[in-house]
């Protein structure tokens, strides 16, 4: 098996594995994942609970496995976020060109300039965190990566003959963007979603951990690492879980984006399919 294709199939595998067991939560959870037993603190992995318990007896297997209901959301929505404000900014920048690609691609440049972390730690810390507060300032803040690919994109097609064609037929801005150039662009876009959930999924579990993230009592895997970082000489479980399904969703997710990036490459003098 070619290794690109093998790279694609172990990434969508564990993606559809994280996104399986974060849509079958309630029926994987062995326990409850809110309810504490303090006689039951700090159990190392057994029979009972796979993975331990926490400092306050919660399952941590049935927490982690919660806890990818919220990481992958934030991760998942703010990146459609990003990819939508991104796709429009760099389709209206690259279409138009002259004075509106200018100002828009300062605006991209503005936002770039500043580390991206320290941006969302500033915006969330204004206002109190929670589940659409995050989503909302990583998506808002992922946008200009996006933005610059979709713009280079739309200064080549745009002047395409397909794309001259639909103009002197008549056809309005709109009707050029959406119906023609947009479709031919989805390929590099579609690359850029898939290659930003892993650093959204980051930034989720970095805010979490700091305590800028969503707020308990609702498990993610940032606030569980939060916890845990008191207890990781002698509970060794307690951060190695929510620390191996942050791996594991990294991992997977940069496989299947460079896996894409690879495939949809016109460099690579063929094309490829891992469909």
């Amino acid at each position: 098996m070619p290794e690109g294709r093998s790279h694609f199939a172990v990434g969508l595998s564990l993606v559809c594995l994280l996104a399986v067991a974060a849509l079958c939560a309630p029926v994987l959870a062995t326990h409850c994942p809110y309810a504490p037993a303090p006689e039951k603190s700090l159990l190392p992995p057994g029979q009972e609970h796979l993975f331990g318990t926490d400092r306050l007896g919660r399952d941590v297997f049935s927490r982690v496995i919660f806890g990818s209901r919220a990481s992958l959301a934030v991760g998942g929505l703010s990146v459609l976020m990003a990819v939508g404000i991104g796709t429009a900014v760099g389709a209206t920048a690259g279409y138009y060109g002259g004075v509106t690609d200018a100002l828009l691609m300062r605006l991209a440049d503005v936002i770039l300039s500043f580390p991206s972390f320290f941006l969302v730690l500033l915006m969330v810390s204004l206002f109190e965190p929670h589940f659409w507060l995050v989503v909302a300032v990583i998506g808002c803040t992922g946008w200009p990566a996006t933005a610059r690919l979709v713009r280079g994109e739309f200064l080549r097609l745009r002047e395409t003959d397909f794309a001259s064609a639909a103009r002197l037929s008549g056809a309005s801005d709109s009707r050029v963007i959406i119906r023609h150039l947009l479709p031919n662009a989805l390929g590099p876009i579609l690359v850029s979603a898939t290659v930003s959930v892993p650093a959204a999924i980051l930034t989720e579990a970095g805010l979490g951990f700091l305590g800028l993230g969503v707020q308990p009592p609702v498990p993610t895997w940032g606030n569980m690492l939060r916890d845990a970082q008191n207890y990781i000489r002698h509970a060794w479980w307690y951060a190695t879980f929510p620390g191996l399904f942050i791996f594991t969703s990294v991992f997977s997710f940069y496989l299947l984006g460079e896996a894409m990036r690879e495939a949809l490459n016109p460099s690579s003098g063929k094309n490829k399919s891992y469909a």
